[in-house]
């Protein structure tokens, strides 16, 4: 039986909140799936927890979850990167929800975007929801904190369209969609601020084919986007 100090256990279980996982540069997987993704992935693994090793209760106290997983890792965070204005990217303006995270960057994944941008104020990407939400998408795609505004105006000034999701846009069934450029998707409440708005120079709609409902879920509305843009150059 594997023993893990209190020490230890404070320290992983710090492991919870933000402000902890930011000062260590470390986060929690959970779950086979998950740990068997990171272990292949090249993040750097600081410790495995198994629960046939510490035992249920402990485990209970490790977990974030509400029915601890059999298998717990500390992660290390991958190096900041940057990304050069090209390719298909996602540029998400103030997205709170974990699930809703977690859901865009399976997304991402499987429709090959090539990075996705997040405000500051966006849920943390190593929260431990978005993590397990994101089913495996977060070891394989690249997301950067920044300032929407500007990366907007970096792409604009490489030469490529900024596409913002609007209720009163144009049609994406009939607009034209090119094979580069950044797709703005915006807060689940509130939809892209005023200060991104101005930047966007293609304003996009989904239509409504009946219904009485008033707008699509930011994910479902991520997927739906993506993958037109996708269909035309396939």
């Amino acid at each position: 039986m594997e023993t893990i100090s209190n020490n230890e256990l404070k320290q992983i279980r710090a492991l919870h909140e933000k402000k902890y996982r930011d000062e260590s540069g470390l986060f929690l997987v959970e779950g086979e799936k998950l740990v068997a993704e990171a272990e292949s992935s090249g993040f750097g693994i600081v410790r495995i927890i198994r629960r046939d090793e510490v035992g249920e209760k402990l485990m209970e106290r490790i977990s974030t979850m509400s029915s601890p997983s059999p298998v717990v890792a500390v992660v290390r965070k991958p190096a900041p990167s940057e990304h050069v204005p090209g390719g298909l990217c996602l540029a998400l303006d103030s997205v709170r929800d974990p699930g809703n995270l977690g859901t865009i960057l399976r997304i991402a994944d499987w429709f090959g975007v090539d990075c996705i941008f997040a405000s500051p104020d966006s849920v943390e990407v190593y929260n431990p929801k978005v993590v397990q939400a994101s089913m495996g998408a977060i070891f394989r795609k690249k997301l950067i904190y920044c300032d929407i505004v500007e990366k907007c105006k970096e792409f604009r000034a490489a030469g490529l369209h900024v596409f913002g999701t609007f209720l009163d846009g144009s049609d994406i069934y009939a607009s034209e969609l090119p094979r580069e450029g950044l797709i703005v998707m915006g807060n689940e409440a509130n939809g892209i601020s005023r200060e991104v708005a101005a930047e966007c120079d293609c304003r996009l709609t989904i239509p409504s084919f009946g219904g009485g409902s008033e707008s699509l879920n930011v994910s479902v509305a991520t997927a739906i986007t993506v993958s037109e843009f996708k269909r035309r150059w396939k």
